[in-house]
């Protein structure tokens, strides 16, 4: 079979050797004719997956190509950089924080929040609520005083109940502090359209009542595919990132992603995998298991788009199929003291997803110290990058052994530009997976449901 292989200075390189069934054997790993078997449906999911991208259905695949709206956060991110915030301070949930935290962990330095501004490059630190607890938010206020803080709202539908509470206690504050005409220097709002047609948000009289910046989620994009909007962006760009290279990165993937083929398609390629190790070989759990900190919430971003896309009660034709993968993350080298004697000797129900980077951005030496320990002659002169090299290949190759399946997705390097094709074939594998699964990939009626008992229990009608 052929691999997937892209040059290293510009695409990432997707590995499947070890989830082949002469690697893990035929139980545990996808046959020649497993391949062979499910081509057809993927050509024909793909023939459907184009055609509604075509008609606006799926606004996730044309994200990159909207250059107006890009250049409108960059120009509203040049604008309130040059007021020299301290912090911003995003308010959202799941896939209105998700997102902006993996470009962040990914792509600025670690601790950057500790970092002198100089060494933020004048970035502010960033702080995203993504929850509730009463501690943390309060924490959050006292380290971020409002005169010195960008407050970006993120909610489609403005009824986001966390999200909303939060913005009530902001606006607050706002008033107190800095007073409801210079609202506008310190609060960003990102949410549904206006105009004829699109539905009502809460957030929409508050940017009119305040003269915000406002900024629109496309309707055909739902949050947990919005990186590469406005969401995702408009933060990104506020804290230095290359926006426009990740839009580079966008491209390039998705002209690998729109070929009609599973071997010469990564995200097909994946979807295919995952879905027959679901069906035919008891795989019901995904493990994203990154080789670097500064991908792992790459991890948790994953988490969300693969169970929400997939987890569902009923398929397209109303029947009961409670399908659906369970996203588990995990990180490497750490995790191989904790979780890795389960993965290796426990239950085989996993397929292990390595996001590994082939060249760090550091090279650290190993010195030649503590001479009187022998046994520790073999790291001496090493280096770190060497050794989490080592420490990747070894369990790869215990997992191998106890012949449990692992696919590879492969930095050369991390920048703006790979970073964004992980995210984009991520994206794309999911839409594909749904179709494989016969099932809605763009709701979420069992999160929907939680949300309406929620209200009704706060006082408000479901």
């Amino acid at each position: 079979m052929k691999e997937i292989q892209a040059p290293v200075y510009a695409n990432i390189e997707i590995n499947i050797s070890r989830a082949k069934s002469s690697a893990v054997s035929a139980a545990h790993g996808i046959t020649p004719a497993e391949f062979a078997a499910i081509e057809e449906r993927v050509l024909a999911a793909h023939k459907i997956l184009q055609q509604e991208r075509k008609e606006g259905k799926y606004g996730f695949y044309d994200l990159y190509k909207d250059k107006e709206t890009l250049a409108d956060v960059k120009k509203a991110a040049a604008h309130f950089s040059s007021f020299g915030y301290e912090n911003l301070v995003v308010l959202g949930i799941g896939g209105s924080a998700l997102g902006i935290t993996a470009l962040q962990t990914a792509l600025n330095p670690p601790y950057f929040n500790t970092l002198s501004k100089k060494r933020r490059k004048g970035a502010p630190r960033l702080f995203v609520m993504d929850n509730i607890d009463p501690d943390t938010f309060r924490a959050m206020l006292r380290l971020c005083p409002p005169k010195k803080t960008l407050f970006n709202v993120i909610s489609k539908s403005g009824e986001t109940a966390e999200t909303m509470s939060q913005l009530m206690i902001v606006v607050a504050l706002l008033e107190k502090a800095v007073g409801a005409k210079a609202m506008k220097k310190h609060l960003v709002i990102t949410t549904s359209p206006t105009g004829k047609g699109a539905p009502k948000s809460l957030l929409h009289p508050v940017a009119k009542n305040y003269k915000l910046t406002s900024f629109s989620i496309p309707l055909n994009v739902g949050g947990r595919f919005s990186v590469f909007s406005p969401v995702g962006m408009f933060p990104a760009a506020m804290m230095g990132m290359d926006v426009d290279a990740m839009m580079a990165g966008c491209a390039a993937m998705d002209t690998l992603c729109s070929r009609a083929s599973l071997m010469e398609n990564p995200a097909y390629l994946r979807a295919a995998i995952q879905y027959l190790m679901d069906v035919n070989k008891g795989k019901t759990m995904s493990v994203m298991m990154p080789y670097a900190d500064a991908l792992r919430d790459i991890a948790d971003w994953y988490r969300q788009l693969w169970a929400e896309s997939l987890g569902k009660q009923k398929d397209l034709d109303g029947n009961d199929v409670f399908t659906g993968q369970t996203p588990i993350k995990a990180l490497g080298a750490t995790d191989q003291h904790s979780q890795v004697q389960l993965y290796r000797e426990g239950p085989n129900d996993k397929i292990f997803n390595i996001l590994e980077v082939r060249r760090f951005n550091t090279s650290l030496r190993i010195p030649d110290t503590l001479s009187s320990i022998k046994e520790l002659d073999y790291l001496r002169n090493k280096s770190m990058n060497k050794l989490m090299a080592a420490e990747l290949r070894g369990t790869m190759d215990a997992l191998k052994a106890s012949h449990r399946p692992v696919v590879r997705i492969i930095l050369p390097r991390l920048n703006a530009y790979t970073v964004a094709q992980v995210l984009y074939l991520l994206e794309v594998e999911t839409a594909m997976a749904g179709r494989l699964y016969h099932v809605n990939t763009f709701n979420q009626p069992g999160v929907e449901e939680g949300k309406k008992i929620a209200r009704r229990l706060m006082g408000g009608e479901a």
